[in-house]
């Protein structure tokens, strides 16, 4: 099993962007968390990240037949893009969207995920872990556990 996991932007900034509201733990640590979660689960894990809404929806649209599942952060582009939502509806895969902050209490404008509306799961508020969460739920889903 193949899971694709893609971040959107600043996620690479982790540890240093408002550690307040995201964290101190870094996106190294991120990395290291989706290698032993994959390592654990026997599956494999890719991970993407990028700034460009046009290179997350091409990353998408490149997963058709490739991956399993996707978990995705669109980050800022969760409140945004209709693209997004677009390409992920288009490839059918099953995707699980996260948030490593608690996005219901935070700005109005983060109350509207477009992306989400194509996942089968939102995982919001439990920082880094919501990755593991994701992965897992992912694993189970797609072995028919639940």
């Amino acid at each position: 099993m193949k899971i694709l996991v893609i971040n959107g932007p600043n996620i690479n900034m982790l540890g240093i962007r408002e550690p307040g509201i995201y964290g101190k733990n870094t996106f190294a640590d991120l990395l290291q968390l989706l290698q032993d979660t994959a390592k654990a689960l026997n599956i494999e894990v890719e991970q993407y990240q990028s700034n460009h809404e046009g290179d997350i929806v091409d990353k998408i649209q490149w997963a058709y037949g490739k991956v399993d599942g996707i978990v995705i952060n669109p980050a800022a582009y969760t409140h945004t893009s209709v693209a997004i939502l677009d390409a992920l509806k288009s490839v059918s895969i099953p995707a699980v969207e996260v948030h490593i902050s608690d996005v219901d209490s935070r700005e109005a404008f983060r109350q509207i995920s477009y992306a989400g509306l194509a996942c089968c799961k939102t995982i919001k508020g439990h920082g880094l872990d919501g990755y593991r969460e994701a992965i897992v739920y992912l694993d189970q889903l797609l072995n028919h556990k639940i």
